[in-house]
């Protein structure tokens, strides 16, 4: 339900998503070029030029393409990562404080699954569509574990409401007393960004895989839509694992802001850190390591929860 000031919010947080992507997008500029021993200040600019550079940018046609569902899946990941961040409680406004607000995200991430299928799909071109291949196959892996990590706190609030989330984690965090299900969410988060080790559905390996055929705004839409992701996941974390708003000195809503930024800073620095993981190796680790592990995590908890020792 929306209350005035949620429904204020609302409107605003399309903008707060889209400045915190620019700034971790400058971020991983600056990284980059601090590893190449180029000029860190030019390189932070980058993603500001490259944004003038792409609106100017004549879009590219492509024979045989289908243009609707090409663009619905370029426009749709912005529009998923504002949708989901829409539940996120900020201090005392919850723009959408729904009693199933953890279902609602999970819902946003299975959709993402047809709107990077449509990338590769709608170019009508080899690589695009071989990277909508490994998206799939990637999504596959993490798509189920993600799911449990993500009932795991429900199951500790006993409720898929987010404010009732937040609550059941004064004192201690989920992300201390369940760090299986924290650690497994946060690489679910870059995997259905498609950045950092999860990056291969837009491989260099296959020019660029379902960015190869795009360009102009249709380019800028989806680089933009992944890191807004990335800071829609990183946000969603801090009501589910991080305490929400809690913590001492500042207003609960600069909070909220804090965590999520630390936890995009952890992002890019683990991302550019690991290695690329192929969709056939992360399938072998999501069921076979990983799966096992978060029903552990979440035989713990339930049994916790039920004793009333949660």
């Amino acid at each position: 339900m929306l209350d005035v000031g949620g429904a204020l919010w609302a409107v605003v947080l399309p903008g707060v998503v889209v400045v915190l992507a620019m700034a971790a997008a400058s971020g991983n500029a600056a990284l980059v070029a601090r590893d190449r021993g180029t000029p860190v200040r030019a390189a932070a600019l980058s993603p500001i030029r490259e944004t003038g550079r792409l609106l100017r940018q004549q879009r590219r046609s492509v024979l045989g393409a289908d243009p609707l569902l090409w663009r619905i899946g370029g426009s749709g990941l912005v529009a998923a990562a504002f949708i989901a961040a829409l539940a996120v409680p900020v201090g005392n406004l919850a723009p959408l404080d729904i009693p199933v607000g953890v279902v609602w995200f999970n819902a946003v991430d299975v959709s993402l699954w047809a709107l990077w299928w449509l990338l590769g799909w709608g170019s009508n071109s080899v690589y695009p569509l071989i990277g909508g291949y490994r998206f799939l196959a990637q999504a596959l892996a993490y798509e189920i574990p993600l799911m449990f990590a993500l009932t795991a706190p429900a199951i500790g609030a006993e409720s898929l409401r987010l404010t009732d989330v937040v609550t059941a984690q004064q004192p201690v965090w989920f992300a201390l007393t369940m760090p299986v299900a924290f650690v497994v969410y946060c690489a679910s988060v870059t995997a259905f960004s498609a950045w950092g080790p999860f990056s291969v559905p837009a491989g260099a390996d296959i020019a660029g895989g379902v960015l190869g055929e795009l360009s102009g705004v249709d380019r800028l839409l989806v680089l933009a839509g992944r890191w807004c992701l990335l800071v829609a996941g990183a946000a969603f974390a801090v009501p589910m694992f991080l305490g929400g708003g809690a913590g001492p000195l500042l207003p609960s809503a600069l909070w909220v802001l804090v965590k999520t930024c630390a936890l995009l800073v952890v992002f890019l620095l683990l991302g550019r850190a690991m290695p690329a993981v192929w969709p056939q190796r992360l399938a072998e680790l999501g069921w076979v390591v990983v799966l096992p592990l978060v029903l552990l995590q979440l035989l713990v908890t339930s049994v916790l929860a039920v004793t009333g020792k949660g």
